[in-house]
């Protein structure tokens, strides 16, 4: 996508820059790879808009619909379930266009221009929609690994402000409203503001922050955003951030007593707070030693071997037609299992699941875990069960 490939400070990492200005430059330092996943979710975003602007704006033929569209299925990261989802993405724009009275005003990947707040700032809208007062953005999210929350979310308020200038003049706007489609884990968010509120932001929060990250000034900050910065491994202040506090609960940990003993609970919370993605930044840290090895840098004291790997037949169809001619029993060479519940959803489609089979599918109480308590989870309650078994 053309937002990724050239505009410094984007919206979609606008969470990154409007905290630690200074990561945007340093992040500069390192290629954005695209991943499988990535690529999967470009190619839905593609079927997607496919679909919206066949619907709204350009009305085609069955056959030269179909015929686009089996032209996209051939794809090698092309599924049968993009179908089903990008079918919701859809059906969610209709049913907001049908909230109004009038026919709205609908535009899909719409290039737009927020560099009157962001240096040089420009990026691709999935779909905007304009009814009565109101300018709607929706963004098509097609990962499954993080939820995305549309409240106060900064990349869609960019949107907003660059449609804003974009379309402001045609239309009494009064009212913003932000919505994310991630259909994958069933998430349908939104957020509504006014549009005082959305330029208040964009002037007294954004400019700032984002002349800052576009010179490479302000204060480095380490926090959440961290996990999706392509510098996070290498990052120095993160690293002394985290060494900082290794060595200052050393030291108080010292200075109450020599003597080994247990932390009690005030302090293990204190510990706890402190050392919160200390565990994430190892790993980071490894990854980047690893990376740089295998680039043929030198890391002294530290090498890439040869990790643990399994072994596995070539050409199984050709293996096992030995096999059968030798005279074993096909029985003895496969084994009939049923499906998971995520791989029948993925095969057959979630809602066609749960209205065959939804008597039948129950969710399991999860093991405990740790967390914050800022964390939106309720509290984990022990069932009388656990209890008589612990």
């Amino acid at each position: 996508m053309e937002e990724k490939k050239h505009a410094l400070l984007s919206a979609s990492s606008s969470h990154k820059w409007l905290v630690c200005p200074p990561s945007a430059r340093l992040e500069e330092q390192f290629p954005n790879k695209e991943s499988e996943y990535m690529a999967e979710g470009t190619l839905a975003h593609e079927i997607a808009e496919f679909k919206v602007r066949s619907y709204f704006l350009e009305a085609i033929s069955k056959t030269a619909y179909t015929r686009k569209l089996n032209k996209l299925k051939k794809s090698e990261f092309f599924n049968e379930e993009m179908l089903r989802y990008t079918d919701t993405y859809l059906e969610y724009i209709k049913e907001e266009a049908m909230k109004t009275n009038t026919r709205p005003f609908v535009t899909v990947e719409q290039k737009i221009d927020y560099s009157k707040y962001v240096p040089e700032g420009f990026g691709t809208a999935d779909c905007i929609l304009i009814s009565s007062n109101t300018l709607q953005i929706i963004d098509f999210k097609y990962g499954k690994g993080v939820k995305v929350e549309a409240e106060d979310n900064s990349q869609l308020k960019l949107y907003a402000l660059a449609a804003l200038e974009q379309f402001g003049m045609f239309y009494d706007i009064k009212n913003i409203k932000l919505s994310i489609v991630q259909p994958r884990i069933d998430n349908i968010s939104e957020y509504i503001l006014s549009k005082d509120e959305l330029v208040k932001w964009g002037n007294i929060i954004v400019i700032p922050q984002a002349q800052k990250a576009f010179m490479g000034l302000g204060e480095f900050k380490q926090g959440e955003h961290c996990r999706f910065c392509r510098a996070k491994g290498a990052c120095e202040f993160r690293a002394k951030e985290n060494m900082k506090v290794v060595e200052e609960i050393e030291n108080s940990q010292d200075n109450v007593s020599n003597a080994c003993r247990l932390l009690d609970n005030t302090e293990l919370s204190e510990v706890l707070k402190r050392t919160e993605g200390i565990e994430e930044w190892i790993k980071d840290l490894r990854a980047y030693a690893l990376e740089q090895i295998l680039k043929g840098e030198n890391i002294p004291g530290y090498k890439a071997v040869e990790g643990k790997s399994n072994r596995k037949i070539v050409d199984i169809d050709r293996a096992f037609e030995i096999l059968k001619a030798s005279g074993i029993e096909e029985a003895l060479l496969y084994e009939r299992k049923p499906l998971t519940l995520t791989q029948l959803e993925k095969a057959i489609g979630k809602k066609e699941i749960a209205q065959t089979i939804g008597d039948f599918i129950e969710k399991p109480k999860g093991a405990p875990t740790l967390a914050m308590e800022t964390d939106k989870r309720e509290p984990y309650k022990v069932s009388a069960a656990e209890e008589f078994k612990n």
